[in-house]
């Protein structure tokens, strides 16, 4: 329930109430969302099934304390309004992408990761390994793949995280 906040305050560094896209497997999607189809580039936005909403209480609730209700047992991906825009993932489209989602449903049965570009307010989309390493090593992200390479914070030395907020609008 906290990862939205979390990956918004901490990785993104925008504001809180922001939702993320769902990365779900291709072949649970119209379990978790009404009229879903393909998707593979988040093309779609599509309302959370109604059985996989939840009722919220909001009346006499204004701004961050409606936006921060959970509405969903996926409230990272649940817009305000029940919707998601999701990416489907297929092992034809995407297989590596496709094995690890599955993974995480075998272990939490949810067949979904939340899904956001990488890269934080401000700056471009990562386009390379180099920025790739840059921009995990700049945020309270825990662990990069790149490739076949898991990178874990960890065991890495100190790093100065001053962010390249002068070479970027903020948007």
């Amino acid at each position: 329930p906290e990862m939205q906040k979390k990956i918004n305050l901490k990785i993104k560094f925008r504001e809180s109430f922001r939702p993320f896209a769902p990365a779900v497997l291709e072949e649970h999607s119209g379990e978790w969302f009404a009229g879903s189809r393909r998707s593979p580039y988040m093309m779609f936005t599509f309302p959370l099934a109604a059985g996989r909403r939840v009722v919220v209480e909001d009346r006499g609730k204004f701004g961050l304390e409606k936006l921060n209700l959970a509405r969903s047992a996926v409230p990272a991906i649940t817009h305000v309004d029940y919707s998601a825009r999701i990416q489907t993932v297929s092992p034809i489209d995407n297989p590596k992408f496709y094995e690890l989602i599955k993974e995480f449903y075998e272990l939490t049965g949810i067949p979904m990761v939340v899904n956001t570009s990488f890269n934080v307010r401000g700056e471009p989309i990562v386009c390379s390994p180099h920025d790739a390493y840059r921009c995990f090593r700049r945020t309270d992200i825990d662990y990069l793949i790149l490739g076949n390479f898991l990178i874990a914070k960890e065991d890495l030395p100190q790093f100065s995280n001053t962010l390249r907020q002068n070479e970027y609008a903020l948007d």
